[in-house]
């Protein structure tokens, strides 16, 4: 029998969100921003969301998103600013959408 820990709805939810375009665009945008940097748009990659996601939640893998309570909740905070960095873009662009 196998210990690992097997991923739930967060591990699939976080999986999705790193192949995410516009998740990406937003980490590029989130970091040119956080250190006054010129990074061009299409930078980060999907496994560099991946490794964003690990390393704020502090984890090693996406599956222990479902067994970590902390880890759950930085990951919903993650969503939660992406989310609402969607919506100032839509409110800017109404056509972008």
């Amino acid at each position: 029998m196998s210990s690992e820990v097997k991923g739930g709805f967060l591990a699939r939810n976080a999986a999705l969100l790193c192949q995410d375009s516009q998740f990406r665009l937003y980490l590029d945008r989130r970091r040119a921003a956080k250190f006054n940097l010129d990074i061009p748009d299409g930078t980060h990659t999907e496994e560099d969301a991946r490794e964003f996601i690990l390393q704020a939640c502090g984890i090693q893998s996406r599956a222990q998103l479902d067994h970590s309570p902390q880890a759950a909740t930085v990951y919903r905070q993650i969503r939660y600013h992406y989310q609402r960095w969607q919506d100032r873009q839509s409110r800017r662009d109404p056509l972008s959408r």
